[in-house]
């Protein structure tokens, strides 16, 4: 049969040649060639014994992975759903429950819709409430387990598409990275992770990254306690040669877990990541060329949000307006790009300067990393680790950069769900070595915070060696440069607790800005700071670092204080305080505050100088900063001798 259809095509080649061009029979012989073309395709296959498909075409990477998925898919079902009785053949009445991990082959050029829960990012949407009675203890089990809704996450396939969550400029910046970028190790540290939610983290890791710019990626067994992850990840990864298994056979913390990491790390960039993240299309390579154009660029991806109730990728558009900042608490914070930044970049692909990062997810130069000191080794668990590299960065010549053009989604959850030893504040601990090795005399803003409480805080001899050595800039060089936006507390007119005259004044101004209502309140003095720390600025606002104590309604009857972001406008933010008469006055609304012990809260009331509870009394003022309407300068500890010449206090920090 096919040498019938050669014959037949040689002969129509003939005809072409003899007859004369004339359009109709141009159109005539183009149809039956065509036809003659498909039965000789047809035949021709049949006799090969292979029908065409899409898989012909894959290229040999992707092919060879989906083969092993495939032989792997069993292994990859979430032990909580292998283990429930009859899983295979319950059927659910809500529309969005598989029983295992449905697997999409990633697409080189563009990802599309698969079908099965979650995919694109969709939220997983479950009604506990149409769960039989196992179900429902699963679903309970596995918030209870993990702080995030891990009956989800189950049911989400571990190789999930999602959109491409870049900006266009992207797609544009893309085209100028540099050829010769360095290769990477990823270093995944995990304790208890959910099965799922782990793979899910590796496989996008491992999908989405070029093959010959990933090294490895390194999971770090923080001295886990289920089963499934000791043989069984084994097993499981046992095909990936590029997935290494470190274990701890004690429970150490996730800042030691990340030098084990980093000690059996071979790439030429170090690149951490959380364990519960889910790594988008082009995440690796615009990190990598940052880092290829200068090794002292610490960079760190636009952290999306994964919902921990349903595990939907949220696609904000508004994604990399933020950066990182702390307050006097040393806690991280976000804040918007500050105007002289956002000036400078071309468009929304360029990278932008960040005070602080969120230390989770980042990469930095291995060599540059072991320069400055990698993490300071007597850290404990977890906190405070994040400042210190942001802090050493800037302050010993690097620079710290958000990149609009790396995505990666992240699982927030509102606590942990992991257990810590007891008898010792671990994060307190950290941050007094992070004060006193790397902050000089603002260490103070963050001492009055707890009191000058500072604990053993263990010998920090090496590491203020390891600075001296280093010829790192002062920390108002930091704060002038890199973070002029910053409030600083001892600038102010008074700080510390605000105490009210009634009831033999047992009683303090109280607020947490993370609270839900953001209500400011009384509560019994305690006389540790924390919620109870404030300051009384130059322009008369009473503050949380970022946040000041306003006027929400003028009515006396119905108005409350809140804690709001400043908006340095005035209005209900100003608070002029009579020392002599302690009143505190609201000049927009002519009311004073006044205290109410019978709801604990703080409203606004006619003045009155003869009722204590409108009378209030600051711990400590500064009676020459009264009138200063302008930042002064702190004095602070010199900096090293040995800085390098032109890299003395106040230099412009670098680009």
């Amino acid at each position: 049969m096919a040498t019938s259809a050669a014959v037949f095509l040689r002969n129509t080649v003939r005809q072409y040649r003899l007859m004369r061009i004339r359009a109709p029979y141009l159109v005539k012989y183009a149809v039956l060639s065509f036809f003659v073309f498909i039965c000789l395709y047809a035949v021709l296959s049949r006799i090969s014994g292979k029908q065409p498909s899409s898989a012909d075409y894959e290229e040999p990477h992707r092919a060879q992975e989906k083969q092993e998925v495939q032989e792997s898919q069993a292994q990859a079902a979430p032990p909580s759903l292998r283990d429930r009785k009859g899983a295979k053949d319950r059927k659910s009445e809500d529309k969005n429950v598989i029983l295992a991990p449905v697997h999409v082959d990633v697409d080189n050029i563009q990802e599309t819709k698969h079908e099965g829960p979650g995919e694109m990012g969709e939220p997983v949407k479950i009604d506990r409430e149409k769960l039989g009675p196992a179900e429902q203890e699963a679903y309970d089990k596995g918030f209870e387990k993990n702080s995030f809704n891990q009956y989800a996450s189950d049911m989400i396939s571990v190789h999930r598409s999602l959109t491409d969550m870049r900006p266009k400029a992207c797609l544009e910046a893309a085209r100028s990275y540099r050829k010769d970028l360095p290769d990477c190790s990823v270093i995944i540290c995990f304790h208890n992770e959910a099965w799922s939610t782990l793979l899910r983290s590796v496989h996008s890791v491992l999908n989405r990254s070029p093959a010959h710019l990933l090294k490895e990626v390194i999971l770090v067994d923080d001295a886990s306690e289920h089963e499934f992850l000791k043989d069984q990840l084994d097993d499981y990864f046992a095909k990936y040669p590029k997935v290494k298994i470190v274990r701890s056979p004690l429970r150490v913390g996730l800042i030691k877990a990340r030098l084990l990491g980093y000690e059996q790390a071979t790439g030429q960039v170090l690149t951490f990541l959380d364990s519960h993240i889910e790594a988008t299309k082009g995440w690796l390579e615009p990190l990598l060329d940052r880092i290829a154009r200068d090794k002292t660029n610490v960079v760190w991806p636009v952290i999306d949000i994964i919902s921990d109730k349903t595990l939907m990728y949220k696609n904000d558009p508004d994604a990399g307006s933020q950066v990182g900042g702390f307050d006097w608490g040393l806690q991280f914070n976000w804040h918007m790009i500050p105007d002289r930044d956002a000036k400078k970049r071309k468009n929304k692909s360029s990278p932008v300067r960040s005070p602080t990062m969120a230390g989770g997810l980042f990469a930095i130069d291995k060599a540059y990393f072991e320069k400055l000191g990698t993490y300071d080794p007597d850290f404990d668990i977890w906190g405070g680790e994040n400042l210190e590299i942001s802090f050493k960065t800037w302050m010993c010549g690097g620079t710290l950069e958000m990149i609009p053009c790396s995505r990666v989604g992240h699982i927030f959850r509102d606590k942990s769900p992991y257990k810590w030893r007891t008898g010792q504040d671990v994060l307190k601990k950290n941050l007094v070595r992070l004060a006193e090795v790397w902050m000089d005399d603002l260490k103070q803003n963050y001492y009055d915070r707890i009191n000058n409480e500072l604990g053993d805080f263990g010998d920090i001899s090496e590491r203020v060696a390891l600075r001296k050595r280093l010829g790192c800039k002062s920390f108002q060089w930091y704060i002038d440069n890199v973070y002029p936006e910053l409030f600083i507390p001892d600038q102010a007119k008074a700080y510390g607790e605000v105490r009210n005259a009634a009831l033999a004044g047992a009683y303090c101004m109280d607020g947490d800005p993370d609270s839900v209502n953001k209500t400011v309140s009384i509560y019994p003095c305690h006389n540790l700071g924390g919620n109870q720390y404030w300051s009384y600025s130059n322009e008369s606002e009473i503050r949380r670092d970022d946040y000041c104590v306003d006027n929400a309604w003028a009515s006396s009857e119905t108005s409350r204080l809140i804690l709001v972001p400043c908006h340095g406008a005035k209005g209900n933010q100003e608070w002029i305080h009579d020392r002599k008469t302690g009143l505190f006055t609201n000049p927009t609304a002519d009311l004073c505050m006044e205290s109410n012990h019978s709801k604990m809260t703080i409203k606004l009331a006619p003045c009155d100088a003869n009722k204590e509870e409108q009378k209030w009394t600051w711990k400590n003022y500064r009676e020459d900063k009264a009138k200063s309407t302008k930042k002064a300068k702190i004095k602070t500890t010199a900096p090293p001798e040995n800085l390098p010449e032109g890299e003395q206090e106040g230099q412009e920090a670098p680009e």
